[in-house]
C-alpha cells in the first residue's frame, strides 16, 4: 500500500467488522449503495458529511479514524511486536495470550498465541469472539466441547461456533501452544 490512505479500503473493513451490508449503511446514512460501493472501492471520494453520516451508522467518529492516516497499513509483524493480553494472575493462572497483529483497526478475524502452562485453563467466557480455529502448536490440551472431552495434540486443530460451550485446559508439565483464529 502506498502512503496515501485509502479511506475506501479502511470503511469496508470497518463496515465488515460491524457485519453490515453496503445496503443496510447505504439507508442508515441517506446514501445510494452504488455511491457507497464507488467509495469503499477507492473509485469515489465522500464529501465530509457524506463521510460523517457513513462514520455515524458504524458507530465511530472522525478522530478515531484518521488516528493512523499518517502510518502506512501493516502486513508484516515480528515476535518482538507481540502485545500480550497479559498473564491473567488472578484470573487465569498459568495462561498468556498474545495477539499477532497489534495495532490494526477494524479487523476481521483475531490471531492469537496461547500459551498454556501446566494447570492452565481457558473457557469460550474468557474470549470475546464468535468463533474460533485452533490449531495445537506445541505440547497437549484437553479440551471439553459440548460436555465432551477431547486429548489434542501437536498438529490437531479444532473449530467451535458462537454458540459452542467449550474449555481447554493443560494437564502435563510442558507447556502448551495454540494458536486462534477467532472471529
Amino acid at each position: 500500500m502506498t502512503g496515501k490512505m485509502e479511506i475506501g479500503r479502511k470503511l469496508r473493513r470497518l463496515r465488515k467488522s460491524k457485519s453490515l451490508t453496503l445496503e443496510e449503511v447505504a439507508q442508515r446514512a441517506n446514501l445510494t449503495k452504488g455511491f457507497l460501493s464507488q467509495i469503499e472501492r477507492d473509485k469515489a471520494s465522500p464529501s465530509v458529511a457524506a463521510l460523517k453520516q457513513i462514520l455515524d451508522v458504524l458507530g465511530e467518529d472522525m478522530s478515531n479514524f484518521f488516528q493512523d492516516a499518517g502510518e502506512p497499513e501493516r502486513n508484516i509483524f515480528r515476535e518482538n511486536e507481540r502485545k500480550p493480553w497479559g498473564e491473567l494472575d488472578e484470573d487465569l493462572p498459568g495462561v498468556l495470550l498474545e495477539t499477532l497483529t497489534p495495532g490494526i483497526q477494524y479487523r476481521e478475524m483475531d490471531p492469537i498465541l496461547i500459551t498454556l502452562d501446566k494447570g492452565g485453563r481457558l473457557t469460550n467466557d474468557n474470549l470475546d469472539e464468535e468463533e474460533a480455529f485452533g490449531y495445537v502448536l506445541e505440547g497437549e490440551i484437553w479440551m471439553l466441547i459440548e460436555g465432551e472431552e477431547h486429548k489434542l495434540e501437536k498438529g490437531d486443530s479444532f473449530y467451535v461456533f458462537p454458540e459452542t460451550e467449550f474449555s481447554m485446559e493443560n494437564r502435563v508439565k510442558q507447556r502448551a501452544r495454540v494458536l486462534v483464529v477467532a472471529y
